[in-house]
């Protein structure tokens, strides 16, 4: 090993021999090297061809400065301190801006985006405040962390933030969301309480590679979408590395240990090249923009500049930088003729000078830019786009000319203009990878599947809620790298992605039935990536990445082959039915996905239903499947369920609504549905999905419609309303479609009656709720809902004890016109069959002169007693009872007249003659012997 040859310089001399943490930086064009020590309040802007002459000193915080970033066109300098404060300064020039913001305790990092248009900010705090550079407003504020954070970096492709924190957790943030994409624990080294080292991480220049400290004195290398790890970087280091950067083109890295080395990388062959010991730990590094040079500084205040460190047969550095790393139209937020511009800062630093003591606030005044080719950029373009959309990898290499999109406010900078992001396809109940943790392939009702990656394997269990009456699984070892699943009583079905040209796709499929030896089977895929998988009654599905539907049958015979329309997100089956979602059209302006969804019935080979899919706008989807009942629904990321019914033509209603719980702590990750019930795991913010370990504990939350502030104050009431409403159009549905299939609906018919008679007793509830507020009208209409004529009794005695006797006579009309309308429709009913039925073309009296037998001599109605209809009896007997009701009313009229005569607030009904009813009798086919339901419900089936 080398002995140290860098010569250090003193910058920042250390107070009472303790160590400190030091910062470095390097501008654009390598002509100022700037310093910063956590011991010392200023900073000190060096001259790196003069090294010799004395730098240029900065002293406007009050005590020690922990963090320092330069925006990408070295125009402004901002710097964090123990004084818990953020300043801005002009640079190269030094002179103080503004206080852009403030925390509670003291910062850790600082980080501009490439752009320039955003600052990001953290410390112990926990917090990482997202700053908008145009106006000093703070754009958002990401919390996930539980310990001090050390480390942020922006994605050079402007999507992710990815932060570290003391704990080694690594959280990588999507931008224009403000959602933790993926939540990293522990997979970085626990610096404690030791200020002096800092847990980094950097992305490569070209913003594919996330690089993080690891637990065995390496690094470890994390892919940026799915923030799987892809390689480690081992040597020499026999302590843990604490900083660690890239070279401006990617091809090296520099990492420093608590060892005291510092070791060169060529990371394509991942061998470190070249190495250095030094005196102290060096805790900051900078790559020179420009040459062949590394600056280093070290824990006691002491920088050095390394030069000619990758040796001379080998490639530059700084050659074939990547583009999207290159700050081809970076923001310069000052003017060098500008002495006197600023800003002001953000709310909690208003009144503050560059002490952080109280002064009047300035003026804001404008600060201008220039391009880094001194162009000047047209002005009349409006918006400042502070959270990148997401654009597709082969667009993002656009030329810069046609990515300028300037501001008309504050600082102004160039954007590059991008296209929102498509949802990525995804397995309904799986969770994120997480590195050397279990997770879940699958959880849904019946069970789960989880999986633990090993070296080179991964270790998969199948486990079901019901132990007692599922089939005992064991477990198996995956050789493929599974990552997505599905799950039903049948087997289970898994799929991987392509990795590399040679590992083809694979779909396996392993029934639980023992019955057949050799019964799993598997298929490999060329050249074509499975998306999604699903399952069903006596079918396999996968999706792929030619937008191919694949069916599958359950012994692994190819049966169907579909071409889509567009990317699929994800799918899901339920005994013959299939459903699945895709992407029906690009992302809106507005970042809304635009999707699609469609349900086939397998094995008829129709499709069943059609549409576009809603949810809630700036939101993705989450969870799509069945109910238990077999309903389609529905999750997103803003916590909305809904539900497909065939009302309406077919519709999605939203039967639940995070933003309506109380506990605004909670995440639910949802798991199934039933006809009443949400199924879900709760989660505390920020966490947004369950770990395999603790096993998660299921949840039930009550459905309940967004519905707005009843004046009536019984929102409740009407939520159960509208949910009786919705099934019990739903059984009527099915009932009428089993009916015409000639299929037995006495099971579904008990369920309805049971059903109709709770709406009935909750439209009585919402009926007195609307006496009781003098809303009459409103009680009328739910009157007419009510499917029994008990119900309807009820409802009339209701209002006679309120002293409503208005409204008990208006509530007796109706049930008279309902009774007569109920008796004239089964009596021509009755009559049209015993017409089709007689010999020799014989009619039977027609329905007009039949309803003649009853006359009304009175608009009040004496109610009688309410006979509720015993199923088990026949048809007969059913038309009977539905006869002797009537009579009972005749019988009432003449033999107690003269008792009823005199109480008010009733009615009675004039009965017909004897002989009428005689007739009546003696036709007991006339009567059909199916329960009468409410009309308006079924009014609407037809």
């Amino acid at each position: 090993m080398k002995i140290r040859s860098v010569k250090m310089r003193e910058a920042h001399p250390p107070k009472g021999g303790r160590v400190s943490f030091c910062s470095v930086v390097w501008d654009q064009k390598a002509e100022h090297l700037v310093t910063a020590s956590s011991s010392d309040a200023s900073i000190s802007i060096h001259n790196p061809l003069l090294p010799s002459a004395a730098p240029k000193i900065l002293r406007h915080h009050r005590d020690g400065v922990t963090a320092l970033a330069l925006s990408p066109n070295s125009t402004c300098l901002a710097s964090g301190s123990v004084d818990h404060s953020v300043k801005l300064y002009k640079f190269p020039g030094g002179e103080f801006e503004t206080n852009i913001t403030r925390f509670t305790l003291p910062i850790r990092s600082l980080a501009f985006n490439k752009k320039g248009s955003m600052l990001a900010a953290a410390g112990d705090d926990e917090g990482i405040k997202l700053i908008n550079t145009v106006d000093g407003s703070i754009a958002r504020v990401l919390k996930g962390h539980k310990g001090p954070v050390t480390g942020v970096a922006f994605d050079p492709n402007g999507e992710y933030l990815a932060s570290l924190d003391s704990n080694g957790t690594v959280i990588i943030w999507e931008l224009h969301s403000g959602r933790n994409l993926h939540n990293l624990k522990d997979i970085a080294p626990d610096t404690g309480l030791d200020l002096s080292t800092m847990n980094v991480l950097c992305w490569s220049p070209d913003g594919e590679t996330l690089a993080i400290p690891g637990l065995r004195n390496d690094v470890v290398m994390y892919d940026r979408d799915t923030a799987e790890k892809l390689f480690t970087l081992r040597g020499d280091h026999n302590q843990p590395i604490c900083f660690l950067c890239w070279s401006p083109n990617g091809k090296y890295m520099a990492t420093s240990g608590l060892d005291k080395q510092i070791l060169i990388w060529d990371v394509d062959r991942k061998q470190d090249i070249d190495r250095q010991k030094f005196d102290e730990r060096v805790c900051c590094m900078a790559w020179k923009p420009i040459g062949n040079a590394l600056t280093v500084i070290d824990v006691k205040g002491k920088y050095g500049i390394w030069d000619n460190v990758i040796p001379s047969s080998m490639k530059s550095p700084t050659e074939d930088i990547p583009l999207q790393g290159m700050n081809s139209n970076g923001l310069l937020l000052f003017d060098e003729e500008d002495q006197d511009n600023s800003v002001s800062g953000s709310l909690s630093d208003l009144g503050e000078n560059s002490n952080g003591e109280f002064e009047p606030p300035a003026s804001r005044k404008r600060l201008r830019k220039h391009s880094l080719s001194e162009e000047n950029l047209d002005e009349d373009e409006e918006g400042i786009d502070l959270y990148p959309k997401v654009e597709s990898r082969k667009k993002r290499n656009r030329s810069v000319k046609e990515n300028l999109d300037n501001g008309n406010v504050g600082f102004r900078s160039t954007m590059v203009t991008s296209k929102a992001k498509m949802q990525e396809a995804f397995q309904s109940g799986a969770t994120p990878v997480q590195p050397g943790k279990k997770r879940f392939l699958c959880y849904n009702m019946l069970g789960s599947i989880t999986t633990v990656d090993h070296d080179g394997y991964s270790h998969i269990e199948i486990d079901f809620h019901d132990t007692g009456s599922s089939p005992r699984v064991p477990s198996m070892t995956d050789h493929f790298g599974f990552t997505m699943a599905a799950l039903n009583e049948n087997g289970s079905v898994f799929a991987n992605p392509c990795k590399g040209e040679k590992n083809m796709s694979t779909l396996m499929y392993r029934p639980f039935s023992t019955s057949a030896s050799n019964s799993e089977w598997s298929m490999r895929f060329e050249g074509e990536e499975v998306k999604v998988v699903a399952l069903g009654a006596s079918w396999v599905a996968a999706v792929t990445s030619f937008y191919y539907l694949r069916i599958f049958t359950e012994g692994g015979m190819q049966r169907h082959v579909i071409s889509l329309d567009g990317p699929v997100v994800t799918a899901s089956g339920f005994k013959d039915n299939l459903a699945l979602v895709t992407h029906a059209f690009d992302c809106l302006s507005s970042n809304d996905q635009v999707l699609e969804f469609r349900l086939f019935n397998i094995p008829q080979g129709t499709q069943v239903l059609r549409g576009r899919l809603p949810i809630t706008p700036g939101s993705s989807l989450c969870w799509f499947g069945f109910s238990e009942e077999g309903q389609l629904c529905s999750y997103d990321s803003k916590g909305v369920l809904r539900l497909y019914t065939s009302q309406f033509g077919g519709s999605w209603f939203p039967v639940f609504s995070a933003i309506k719980e109380e506990k605004s702590d909670e995440n639910y990750w949802m798991v199934g549905l039933n006809s009443n019930k949400l199924v879900c795991v709760v989660c505390k913010k920020p966490e947004s999905f369950p770990q395999v370990v603790p096993k998660p504990i299921l949840t039930l939350k009550d459905l309940s419609f967004p519905l707005a502030t009843s004046d009536l104050g019984s929102e409740a009431l009407e939520n159960e309303f509208m949910m009786n409403n919705m099934h019990l159009f739903e059984i009527q549905k099915k009932m009428e479609e089993m009916d015409n299939a000639g299929l037995d609906v006495s099971l579904l018919d008990d369920d309805a009656f049971i059903l109709e008679a709770a709406q009935d007793r909750c439209i009585l509830r919402l009926i007195a709720s609307c006496c009781t507020s003098d809303k009459l009208v409103r009680a009328t209409e739910l009157v007419k809902l009510l499917s029994l004529e008990k119900s309807m009794k009820g409802a009339i005695k209701l209002v006679t004890n309120l002293k409503l006797p208005n409204l008990a006579e208006k509530f007796s009309s109706i049930l008279e016109e309902r009774l007569l309308h109920e008796v004239k429709k089964t009596t021509e009913s009755s009559l049209k069959e015993k017409s089709d039925s007689l010999p020799g073309g014989s009619k039977a009296p027609l329905p007009t002169e039949t309803s003649k037998a009853y006359t009304v001599s009175s608009s009040k109605l004496s109610a009688p007693s309410f006979i509720k209809k015993n199923k088990t009896q026949d048809s007969t007997t059913d038309g009977m009872n539905k006869t002797t009701m009537v009579n009972e009313s005749t019988n009432v009229k003449q033999t107690g007249g003269s008792e009823t005569s005199d109480k008010k607030g009733k009615g009675e009904m004039q009965a017909p003659p004897q002989s009428h009813g005689s007739f009546i009798k003696s036709e007991p086919g006339l009567v059909t012997a199916k329960r009468p339901s409410n009309p308006f419900l079924k009014s609407s089936i037809k």
